[in-house]
């Protein structure tokens, strides 16, 4: 009689020769290398895009505006993401397995949190710039200023580096998940759980600036309409030059506002999910799979990779700043004073 049994296939582990190692999954070669892929051209993009954007506001004079700076700065959040975040998590995500070290692992869930709420406090005051510029055009160089640009950048960063390093680095973020944390500890994890204190903390701060952002944008959008409408009144009667340069400034500022409200939009489409995740997580027992995590979290790291391409959608100057960038024309005596603008 024949026999059919046949002996289960051998558990893979992170760690082969170690005991209490964690097991990695196993893929066939098809979709490990599309995962890579995915997962891979996503921090690609992030880095590269996103560095597009710090040189070329940063090099052409003509970009130098305090919103601007602003940008440049959002960009770098974006850039870190993709340099210090992405590129080990890919390798987490594909093989369920953590092999930069303990202290990495800590550093590495430092970096996410800092990254992300720099990220929103940017856009934040961004929507805020965006009301004041769309709001009173002509006065609103003289409120906002190189000065407060940088001020404002430094305390958004100062604020995000401070705040999830002391909590991820001090340990308060596992206090009373002793227990849980010791049942999955395993070596080759990388496993950083928040308490439902912190976790309703850090929706808190994530919640407050989405909040403002809504609101302000509404009324960015109302304005913007009641402006064209205006404009549109005006337009066959006799306009004085000042007139003319009013509107054109207008016009420009509401266009400003609208593609940085849809990189608004972008960000709480890709993080809303995981922080409403982690919430429902933190209170019911950390009860979602892996796998709806890993969909998540890359959801919002996709993020990072997100904002350039909306730039380079929108933006002519940005397409015009890639060109002499990619070509290396940006190398040439007083490329800074390159002229962007098509008017």
């Amino acid at each position: 009689m024949s026999n059919d049994w046949s002996p289960p296939a051998p558990v893979q582990l992170c760690y082969q020769n170690l005991n209490g190692s964690c097991v990695k999954t196993s893929y066939s070669p098809a979709p490990r290398v599309m995962l890579y892929l995915v997962f891979g051209s996503g921090a690609v993009l992030a880095v590269f895009g996103n560095l597009l954007v710090m040189i070329s506001i940063l090099h052409f004079k003509q970009l130098h505006s305090p919103a601007n700076f602003l940008i440049a700065s959002l960009a770098c959040a974006d850039f870190l993401v993709g340099v210090t975040v992405m590129p080990f998590s890919t390798v987490r995500s594909v093989e369920s397995c953590w092999y930069f070290g303990e202290i990495y692992c800590t550093f590495h869930s430092c970096f996410e949190g800092s990254f992300c709420y720099a990220s929103i406090f940017h856009l934040c005051f961004i929507s805020v710039d965006r009301f004041i510029a769309v709001t009173d055009p002509l006065i609103y160089p003289t409120r906002f200023t190189a000065s407060v640009s940088g001020v404002c950048i430094a305390f958004f960063w100062l604020l995000s580096i401070s705040y999830s390093f002391s909590l991820l680095c001090s340990g308060a973020n596992e206090a009373g998940l002793e227990e849980l944390l010791s049942a999955l500890s395993c070596v080759g994890g990388c496993q950083v759980a928040v308490n439902s204190n912190w976790v309703f903390v850090n929706f808190v701060l994530f919640f407050i600036p989405t909040f403002v952002m809504i609101i302000v944008y509404s009324k960015i959008f109302l304005i913007a309409k009641q402006q064209a409408r205006k404009m549109e009144s005006l337009s066959n009667k006799t306009e004085t030059s000042s007139d003319s340069y009013k509107d054109r400034v207008a016009k420009r500022e509401r266009k400003a506002a609208k593609t940085l409200g849809i990189a608004v939009i972008a960000f709480l489409i890709s993080w809303l999910p995981y922080f409403i995740d982690t919430v429902i997580d933190a209170f019911l027992g950390f009860i979602t799979p892996v796998y709806i995590y890993e969909i998540l979290v890359w959801f919002a790291y996709y993020n990072s990779a997100m904002n350039p391409l909306i730039y380079a959608f929108f933006y002519p100057w940005f397409r015009k700043a890639i060109k002499l960038i990619i070509t290396g024309k940006v190398l040439r005596e007083n490329s800074s004073t390159t002229n962007l603008f098509s008017d």
